[in-house]
C-alpha cells in the first residue's frame, strides 16, 4: 500500500506544530499544572488525620505571623477540628495517595471559628436571607501550598453555600490566610484579638464577600 504522507514535503508549520505539542506535554509534567488532588467530603474517620494536617500547616505556614507559643496554644482549640461541620457534610478534605494535604469547609451555623474544644460556639442555624454563610478552617500541607488548592476548595464551598440560598459569606482569617481570601474578593472588616490558653492572645482578620 502506498503511503502518500511519505511523499508530502515537510512544511515549517508541521515542525512548529510538533514542537508545540511536545512543549505542552513537557509542561504538563511540571508543577504549574493541576496536581492529582482528590477533594471529597470529610468523614469522622478522617478526624485524626485532619488534626495532624492542621498542626503541620499551622506550625509551618503560620510561623511568619505568629510565635511558636501562640501557635501551640491556638492548636488546643481555636484551630482544632469542628466535627459538627463533618456531620453537616459541609467540610472537605483533599488527598493524594490516601494522604490528606488540604482541608476546609463552610457552615450554615453561627459559629465563626474554633474546634470542638473551643468554648465560644453557637450551633444555631443561620437564616440565609439575612445572615452570612461561614467559611471555615482552611488548612493546606506546606508541601502543597501555593498550588491553587485553597482557591479550588473555596470555589466549591462558595458554590454549595449559594445553592443553600446564601448571598454573602463571612470568615475569620488567620494572618497568613487573609492573603488567599483577599485575592478571592473577600474584604477585611476589622481586626480581632482572641484569648488563648496560658494568658496569650491571637490576632485574626474578619472578612466578608457578597456572592
Amino acid at each position: 500500500m502506498h503511503d502518500e504522507r511519505r511523499d508530502r514535503p515537510i512544511r515549517c508549520s508541521d515542525v512548529l506544530s510538533a514542537r508545540s505539542r511536545l512543549k505542552k506535554r513537557e509542561q504538563g509534567r511540571g508543577t504549574d499544572y493541576p496536581e492529582p488532588v482528590r477533594i471529597r467530603k470529610a468523614t469522622l474517620a478522617d478526624v485524626p488525620s485532619i488534626q495532624s494536617l492542621i498542626a503541620t500547616s499551622a506550625r509551618t505556614l503560620g510561623a511568619g505571623d505568629y510565635t511558636r507559643e501562640q501557635i501551640e496554644a491556638a492548636l488546643r482549640g481555636v484551630w482544632g477540628v469542628d466535627t459538627e461541620l463533618i456531620r453537616d457534610e459541609t467540610y472537605f478534605v483533599g488527598e493524594v495517595d490516601d494522604e490528606l494535604v488540604l482541608c476546609g469547609g463552610w457552615s450554615r451555623r453561627a459559629t465563626l471559628f474554633g474546634g470542638d474544644a473551643y468554648d465560644q460556639r453557637e450551633s444555631r442555624l443561620l437564616d440565609p436571607r439575612t445572615e452570612a454563610a461561614r467559611i471555615r478552617a482552611f488548612f493546606v500541607h506546606p508541601n502543597w501550598a501555593r498550588r491553587g488548592l485553597g482557591s479550588r476548595l473555596l470555589s466549591l464551598c462558595e458554590s454549595e453555600a449559594q445553592a443553600a440560598g446564601f448571598v454573602v459569606a463571612e470568615l475569620v482569617a488567620t494572618l497568613p490566610g487573609q492573603r488567599l481570601y483577599a485575592r478571592r474578593g473577600y474584604v477585611a472588616t476589622g481586626r480581632r484579638s482572641d484569648a488563648l490558653p496560658g494568658g496569650l492572645d491571637i490576632e485574626s482578620v474578619p472578612m466578608r464577600k457578597p456572592f
